[in-house]
């Protein structure tokens, strides 16, 4: 019992950690939107929120994961946290809406060091064999934000004011920050053999993750083909104001307890998983989530009411964090941590630059032909590239990549 305490006892801390400062993000982006929408009154200006992030990747991820690999990744945690803090603070002191895109680009460029740098410190604090139940308490974590956040930044911006609700969100940042201080230094960092970051130097980075990519091409191939399902759903959750309340009909008061009870499901979802990850294999979490992460999105695509779509979206939210957790847990097991960094930067670059693409093409096809075809056409899509993708992950001969141990040779 005194073993397991002391085993959890960091690992506890960084959960507090990374779970504070998802609230934060919540609080954050309630309040944003109303920020934006009052300069602007302009739904394309909000609209303009969900690009930022993909297109700050485009330009980031090329080197982020060179600079990540070589340096401390717990003091980097550390130094993306001060940076939200300290650019959330000056948000309601821009004075027109260029500043306001330009911190927001500041914030997304501290988020993509952000990702990886956690990734890889999990990997290097949580053993193997305590990886999943850790994100499965993430995923716990995460979903409790989604429904804590946004009541908690609405409730401040009623009490107070946006302004106000901003600058106290900063602490959300600043309390996660201090609690990193207390977490242990998980590599030696040798400042004089540090490469300088230049473009060769990015190149030869890009030739690491390619033999990488090359030599594990199971690996990259789960990988890679998680997030391109992952693109469907970002793709359609682009259009879900515009479907919900055009195409369905829903009034924004049912709208706003769709989203509730979505995350209601989450966290349900989440706490099942978390007293019950030790009685699940990796491969039963990533496909049931897979299948039944798209089947909620098939029911939403197919959707003629309020009732209906809760259903569609109670399911996804609740097998989102099954899928999620097992194939977090899968990636950290099966990618060394000494470029995981640059792996994973690599790979969201990926990822962001189709989605941005996805983006693009499904607002032209909204226009085009209606929005219900499109997004049935997707939520089909995604159905198929899902059972597909489950079939890989239950191949009779890829058992030892599913290992919750050491893995075997």
């Amino acid at each position: 019992m005194e073993k397991s305490l002391t085993t959890w006892r960091d690992p506890t801390l960084l959960l507090f950690s990374i779970g504070i400062s998802s609230i934060g993000n919540f609080i954050y982006l309630v309040a944003i939107n109303i920020i934006v929408y009052q300069q602007t009154e302009s739904a394309a200006a909000v609209a303009g929120l969900w690009i930022i992030g993909p297109l700050t990747n485009i330009f980031t991820k090329f080197w982020t994961g060179s600079f990540i690999d070589y340096r401390s990744k717990k003091k980097i945690m550390i130094v993306t946290y001060i940076i939200r803090a300290t650019f959330i603070c000056f948000i309601p002191f821009a004075p027109c809406m260029v500043i306001i895109y330009l911190i927001l680009i500041v914030l997304s460029v501290a988020n993509a060091f952000f990702n990886p740098s956690s990734t890889t410190y999990v990997a290097m604090m949580v053993p193997k064999e305590n990886r999943k139940r850790f994100n499965s308490l993430r995923s716990f974590a995460s979903s409790g934000a989604v429904i804590i956040g946004p009541a908690i930044g609405g409730s401040l911006i009623l009490l107070t004011s946006v302004e106000t609700t901003l600058w106290l969100n900063a602490l959300f940042f600043v309390i996660s920050a201090l609690l990193l201080f207390y977490l242990p230094e998980m590599e030696n960092i040798n400042g004089e053999i540090i490469p300088k970051l230049t473009l060769s130097q990015v190149f030869r980075d890009f030739t690491v993750v390619q033999k990488f990519t090359s030599h594990n091409k199971y690996v990259s191939f789960i990988y890679l083909a998680f997030i391109m399902v992952m693109i469907f759903s970002f793709a359609m959750d682009a259009q879900e104001v515009v479907f919900t309340q055009q195409v369905i009909g829903l009034s924004e008061m049912e709208y706003s307890l769709l989203i509730s009870i979505t995350g209601i499901g989450s966290v349900a979802g989440a706490v099942l998983l978390s007293i019950f990850s030790n009685y699940l294999s990796l491969r039963l979490m990533i496909v049931v989530g897979a299948l039944m992460w798209a089947i909620g999105y098939v029911i939403y695509a197919f959707s003629w009411s309020f009732a209906s779509i809760v259903v569609g979206f109670v399911i996804l939210g609740f097998f989102n964090v099954f899928l999620n957790a097992g194939i977090m847990t899968f990636y950290q097991n099966n990618v060394p941590v000494e470029i995981m960094g640059r792996v994973t930067s690599i790979y969201q670059l990926i990822q962001s630059s189709v989605q941005v693409v996805f983006i693009l093409m499904i607002g032209l096809a909204g226009d085009l032909i209606s929005l219900r075809v499109t997004i049935v056409t997707l939520a089909l899509i995604m159905l198929i590239s899902s059972i597909i993708f489950s079939f890989s992950v239950l191949k009779p001969d890829k058992t030892s990549y599913y290992l919750e141990g050491q893995k075997e040779d």
